[in-house]
C-alpha cells in the first residue's frame, strides 16, 4: 500500500502523545485482543498430526498423507488410499476445503515447467507448481502469465481450482489463461480435456474445488515478457468512488483499497512502460497495517479523532512509483495473517455494494481496520466459475486473525447477497448447494460431470459435501 509507514501516523500527526493520554482506558481491551489464539494439540488422541491452513481458521488430522512424485504414483493414491482425499496447496483458502480425516494430499513432488512454444507463448506446467516459482521460470524463456493475484503462494492447481484472480482490464481470473489441462480421478483415469477434447469435463472442472479429480498438469496462455509501471496513490475515497468507472477502463491493472474510518484510499495502477527499472524498494505495508491498527487501538471510541488524524496524514504522502517485470509487481508479501470474504458482484453494483458495506462498518464496527480490496476481472466461460458469462467488480473484506469476524456473515454478507454476488470459492461465506444452483446457470451440469468423475464421493469432505450436495 505505499509508504504508510506507523512512524508517519504515529509521529508525524503527534499522535503519539494524545494516544498515550487514552490508552490507559483501552489498554486492557487491546490485551484481550492481542492474544495469540490458542493453537490445537499438535497431535489427536491416535498420534495423528495437525494441518492447519495459513489463517489457522482451519485444522484437521489427516490419517494419512500422501505425496505422490508422478501420475501413476497418484492414480494410486486415489485408487487406495482413505477417504476423503483433499489435495492441498499452500493451505491459503479460508473455507474448509481441505480438511479431512483421510488423505491429505501435496502435488509438490510434481511441480516445475514441462514444456513452452516461443511462437505462441504458451507453457505446459505440473499442478504443484507454485505461482511464486512460475513467475521466474517463465520469464526465463521470455513469457509472463497474463495476470497474477495479489498473493504467489498457491499452486497453479490450487489457484484454478478455487477461481483466484488478480484485476485488469478485460483480465481474466487464473483459470481463463489455461487451454487444456490433465485429470486424474479416483475412478484411475488420466484424462486429457480442452474447449474441443472433453469439453464438459474441462468447463466444469477447470474451477472444481478439487471435487473433480486432481489437476496434474496445464497448459497456459501466456504473453510475452512486459515491463510495467506501478503507481501507488492516496487519494480521498469518495472521489475514487466517483473515478472508478474510467480508472478502471484507462489502466491495464488497477484496484483500490479503501481504508476505513480515514476517508482514504489506496489506488493501485499497473500499465507497460518504456521506462528504465526501478526496483520496488521495502515492503512497508506491514508498518502501514499495524499503523491503522494502533490508530484503532488508541481511538476506536472517539472515530471522529481517528479519522481527522489518519486523513490529515494521509494527504501528506506522495504517490510511489516502480518500474519492473510484471510478476515482479503485481504479487505481494502478506506475512500479517488474517481472514477474509470476498463476493465477486456484477460491474454495475461495485460502487453502490462498497459505499454500503462502507457506511455498515463504520456504523456498527468501530473496531474494524484491514483495508477493503476492490478489483475488476473479465467473464469467462467455466461453469463453476464466478465470472460465469459476466464481468465482474469483486470486493474483499478482511479481519485479523486475532480478531473475531463475525461481522462478516451478520453485516457484510446481507449486502453481497442483495446484488446477486458470487462468492469466492477460497473466501469465507455461509452458502449452500441450494444458494449455488441459482447462481450459476451451469449448476446441475457441473454436478453431473462430478458425480461421473467420482461416483463414490471419495473427493468430498464434509464442506464439500454442503457445496455439492445439501438442497
Amino acid at each position: 500500500m505505499g509508504k504508510l509507514t506507523r512512524r508517519a501516523f504515529l509521529v508525524g500527526s503527534g499522535v503519539a502523545g494524545v494516544g498515550l493520554a487514552a490508552a490507559g482506558g483501552v489498554a486492557g481491551r487491546n490485551y484481550m485482543r492481542d492474544r495469540e489464539p490458542a493453537l490445537p494439540p499438535l497431535q489427536d488422541a491416535d498420534g495423528r498430526l495437525l494441518w492447519r491452513n495459513w489463517s489457522g481458521i482451519e485444522h484437521a488430522y489427516p490419517g494419512q498423507r500422501a505425496a505422490p512424485r508422478g501420475e501413476d504414483e497418484l492414480l494410486a493414491v486415489l485408487r487406495d488410499a482413505p477417504g476423503p482425499i483433499r489435495p492441498v496447496g499452500s493451505g491459503h483458502s479460508f473455507t474448509a476445503l481441505v480438511p479431512t480425516d483421510g488423505t491429505l494430499l501435496t502435488l509438490d513432488g510434481m511441480s516445475g515447467l514441462v514444456d513452452h512454444d516461443p511462437a505462441t507463448s504458451r507453457a505446459t506446467v505440473l499442478g504443484g507448481t507454485r505461482l511464486a516459482d512460475l513467475g521466474p521460470a517463465l520469464a526465463a524463456v521470455g513469457q509472463e502469465m497474463v495476470n497474477l493475484p495479489d498473493i504467489n503462494k498457491q499452486s497453479i492447481a490450487g489457484a484454478i481450482a478455487t477461481g483466484t484472480h488478480g484485476t485488469g482490464r478485460g483480465i481474466q481470473a487464473v483459470h481463463g489463461s489455461v487451454i487444456a489441462m490433465r485429470i486424474a480421478t479416483p475412478t484411475g483415469e488420466l484424462i486429457e480435456c480442452d474447449h474441443e477434447t472433453n469439453a464438459d469435463i474441462f468447463h466444469a472442472a477447470r474451477v472444481g474445488l478439487g471435487a473433480f479429480g486432481v489437476v496434474t498438469a496445464v497448459t497456459l496462455q501466456n504473453q510475452p515478457l512486459t515491463r510495467v509501471l506501478k503507481r501507488v496513490e492516496l487519494r480521498p475515497t469518495e472521489e475514487v468512488f466517483e473515478d472508478w468507472p474510467t480508472l478502471r477502463t484507462r489502466h491495464r491493472n488497477v484496484e483500490f483499497y479503501v481504508l476505513p474510518f480515514t476517508d482514504r484510499s489506496v489506488v493501485i495502477t499497473h500499465d507497460v512502460t518504456d521506462l528504465p527499472v526501478r526496483p520496488r524498494g521495502p515492503d512497508t505495508d506491514v508498518e502501514a497495517l499495524m499503523g491503522l491498527k494502533q490508530l484503532r487501538d488508541w481511538f476506536e471510541f472517539a472515530p471522529w479523532l481517528r479519522r481527522r488524524l489518519a486523513a490529515s496524514e494521509l494527504a501528506k504522502l506522495p504517490a510511489e512509483e516502480t518500474v519492473d517485470e510484471g510478476w515482479k509487481l503485481l504479487s505481494n508479501e502478506r506475512p500479517v495473517r488474517f481472514n477474509e470474504i470476498e463476493y465477486h458482484l456484477p460491474i454495475e453494483a461495485h460502487i453502490p455494494a462498497i459505499r454500503e458495506i462502507l457506511a455498515a462498518i463504520e456504523k456498527y464496527r468501530k473496531d474494524v481496520f484491514f483495508p477493503m480490496e476492490l478489483r475488476v476481472i473479465a467473464a469467462d466461460d467455466a461453469w463453476l466459475s464466478p465470472f460465469h458469462g459476466r464481468e465482474c467488480g469483486s470486493i474483499a473484506v478482511h479481519a485479523y486473525y486475532k480478531e473475531d469476524h463475525d461481522f462478516f456473515f451478520s453485516i457484510v454478507e446481507p449486502i453481497f447477497r442483495r446484488y446477486e454476488g458470487r462468492p469466492h470459492w477460497g473466501k469465507l461465506h455461509s452458502l449452500k448447494a441450494r444458494d449455488f444452483a441459482g447462481l450459476y446457470p451451469r449448476w446441475k451440469d457441473a454436478g453431473e460431470v462430478r458425480r461421473m468423475l467420482d461416483p463414490d464421493g471419495r473427493m468430498l469432505n464434509d464442506y464439500l459435501t454442503g457445496v455439492f450436495l445439501d438442497g
